[in-house]
């Protein structure tokens, strides 16, 4: 009875109960069950199993390809910084319309292979980080594609052009109203030679102090310190100062007595103190470059005020941007202040000259009492190539590093005329390494370095 009832009861394969018949035969109920209906489905069995298998390496590669797109997507993300971040300073570049071909090629092979990556990833992910990324280089490959139409070298030989013919301007308006009595002051020519050192010197302050400059009062119609001497010591980490140490005589100079001390500021970090190893005493005031500024500082010993003019160019280059380097960089040598015949200088840099220097000539108005700059001319000499330079009767010369003993004229730029000449090899013996400031007097025609805590004079021959 019980076998009946589980046969009644039995289940099929779609989950229902099946009835059987039987019959009745000597007091005995027969029936015939087929029990095929109820074996295990081997063979579904298994391909599900195989789907389930396969489903599972599927998911497993997935989540492999998910891994994996997290760990590049930080790589994707610095790449883009990287490359947003070595795009945006020539971003004026690109405003101007100067750089080159292979810059672009290069940048451009380099946004092709992460538009690349980036839409791999994007297409597995697809979500809001990735969409970012893919608007990012997308943008990114916009620029450089409007970079590569424009004419580069049409615009370079423009540029070049243009800066002649600003060179060219500045020179005719150079002229003085008074020619001949320039010309008694200034020599035909370049330098021819300069001599061994013909005074040297240590630093008042000790040869520790490595940067700074000094020299004779420059102005050659000066009568309040016309026979005086200065040197200015960068006393503050070799890159700051705010004093000035003045000696009324040679002689004084020489056995370090009699000297006056100035402050012009009243820490290292005052907008009126001085950065970078470059000054001249030029009358009764000194110029020098003002404290994390584009602005020239002239400080009168007087009245001990503080008059200063800004620099102009687009991007002058100061707090280290563009020093004097060569072989080993002078820190915070971004202007030099110089003085010559023809009157105050500064030598600086810009990044609208491309680092190149730049020459402004500087004016004092005594009735207005304000420091103007008159003129500027561009040069195609990098700054950073050249280890220091001074003027001598309107012409920049400009020098680098031979050996720890030598250093050499190589370079000079007239701007009477806007041209430059760079075949001269005039030599500059020195006693130490490194160049903090040479500067050129025309009271006496010598040339003052400061070498790492030395003080040298040179005669400059005509």
């Amino acid at each position: 009875m019980l076998l009946l009832l589980l046969l009644l009861l039995a289940s099929t394969g779609d989950g229902q109960a099946q009835r059987v018949a039987g019959k009745k035969k000597n007091d005995v109920c027969a029936c015939e069950v087929n029990s095929t209906m109820w074996s295990f489905p081997v063979v579904k069995y298994e391909a599900v199993l195989q789907q389930v298998e396969t489903c599972e390496g599927s998911l497993n590669n997935l989540q492999e390809q998910v891994q994996l797109s997290h760990e590049r997507l930080p790589q994707i993300e610095a790449v883009i910084k990287n490359v947003t971040a070595r795009l945006e300073p020539h971003q004026y570049l690109h405003d101007q319309g100067l750089y080159t071909a292979l810059s672009l090629r290069m940048l451009g092979q380099e946004l092709s292979q992460l538009e690349t990556d980036v839409s791999d990833i994007h297409s597995q992910l697809n979500n809001a980080q990735t969409q970012k990324l893919s608007k990012e280089v997308g943008r990114l490959s916009m620029n450089v594609d409007r970079m590569k139409m424009a004419d580069t070298i049409n615009l370079k030989t423009v540029k070049e052009t243009l800066r002649h013919l600003k060179n060219g301007v500045e020179s005719c308006k150079s002229i003085p109203t008074d020619f001949r009595g320039i010309q008694k002051l200034c020599f035909k020519g370049l330098i021819t030679d300069i001599s061994d050192p013909v005074m040297t010197k240590v630093s008042p302050h000790g040869k520790s102090y490595i940067s700074g400059s000094w020299g004779k009062q420059a102005q050659i119609d000066s009568e309040g310190q016309k026979n005086s001497y200065w040197v200015q010591t960068l006393l503050s980490s070799h890159i700051l100062g705010n004093t000035l140490r003045v000696y009324q005589t040679y002689e004084d100079f020489m056995a370090s007595t009699n000297y006056k001390d100035f402050t012009f500021a009243s820490s290292y970090s005052h907008a009126d103190a001085i950065e970078g190893p470059s000054a001249v005493l030029y009358g009764e005031a000194l110029y020098y470059h003002c404290y994390r500024s584009a602005d020239v500082c002239r400080y009168d010993m007087n009245s001990n005020a503080v008059k200063r003019v800004t620099l102009p160019g687009i991007g002058v280059g100061f707090n280290n941007k563009f020093p004097y380097c060569y072989y080993d960089c002078r820190t915070h040598s971004d202007v030099d202040v110089e003085a010559d015949e023809t009157g105050l200088w500064a030598i600086y840099a810009t990044l609208g000259n491309h680092g190149n220097l730049v020459v402004s000539r500087l004016a004092w108005d005594n009735e207005a009492e304000t420091l103007n700059v008159s003129q500027t001319w561009e040069t195609r000499l990098f700054k950073k190539a050249v280890s220091n330079a001074f003027m001598v009767c309107g012409v920049l010369y400009a020098t680098r590093y031979v050996d720890e003993y030598r250093e050499e004229v190589f370079y000079a730029f007239d701007t009477a005329t806007g041209k430059d000449d760079s075949s001269l090899a005039l030599p500059l013996e020195k006693v130490a390494k490194g160049v903090a400031s040479l500067s050129y007097n025309p009271t006496n025609k010598q040339i003052y370095m400061y070498n790492d805590g030395y003080l040298l004079a040179f005669q400059a021959h005509f």
